[in-house]
């Protein structure tokens, strides 16, 4: 089954009206997106490998139209390089760059962290749980999002915004990394039990045993993702 299949029910003829024609080529471009986004992650398209749009929309059963704006907002996410005359390209994946990522997190999310659990109310815990859950159902595309959330909230009641800050810019640069946990069940299974810890630990107001939990949690994600960009970057010999 192409995408073509699954964007139009079968029996439907494409869409006649101007608005429902750019609904099925938004939702097009969205099954792209997804599709190359896993095909990356996945490492089937490694580190460097170009991005030939002809052969992507043959596989995946489109035009090159939905798959050029796939790859134009996979740029935007950072998993794609776009040079002009030459073409798209997969981001390079620096294992150099997540252990620096973490080296950072490891030390200023402890200190916030103990810094936000005298301030944090019920209030607090509820909506962090609530953000665990929203986690079970998240996609690629929405789990990095609701992962820094989760952090943000319990964090906030620190008062430290430039540190927050600081961190949500971190975030930001470097999500990408953060969407391997999403593909692999057991990371996503371990990340849940510790964050549920956290906030029971938060709860009791246990500042020595929640920066203690904090730092496992960080090395946990730094070893499992350290360990993913390693072997998406074995083929080219690294």
């Amino acid at each position: 089954m192409t995408m073509q299949d699954l964007s139009e029910p079968p029996g439907s003829s494409p869409a006649r009206s101007p608005s429902s024609g750019k609904l099925v080529r938004s939702t097009t471009v969205d099954l792209a997106l997804e599709a190359i986004r896993g095909k990356i992650l996945r490492g089937e398209l490694p580190p460097g490998a170009p991005l030939r749009q002809e052969a992507l929309a043959e596989e995946l059963g489109v035009s090159r139209v939905p798959v050029r704006e796939a790859i134009t907002r996979l740029q935007g996410e950072g998993f794609v390089t776009i040079i002009p005359h030459k073409g798209a390209y997969v981001c390079a994946i620096s294992a150099d760059e997540v252990r620096e990522t973490f080296e950072i997190r490891l030390r200023l999310e402890p200190w916030i962290f103990g810094r936000a659990m005298p301030a944090s109310s019920e209030t607090t815990f509820e909506a962090a749980r609530a953000l665990v859950l929203q986690m079970d159902e998240a996609t690629e595309t929405t789990w990095g999002q609701l992962n820094w959330r989760f952090h943000e909230t319990l964090y906030a009641p620190s008062g430290l915004d430039l540190a927050i800050e600081t961190l949500r810019r971190l975030n930001d640069r470097n999500e990408r990394y953060f969407r391997f946990q999403v593909v692999n069940v057991p990371i996503r299974e371990h990340t849940r039990r510790e964050h549920l810890e956290m906030i029971e630990l938060s709860r009791a107001r246990d500042v020595r045993g929640g920066a203690a939990l904090l730092r496992e949690h960080l090395q946990h994600a730094m070893r499992d993702i350290v360990g993913v960009a390693e072997r998406l970057l074995a083929p080219r010999g690294r």
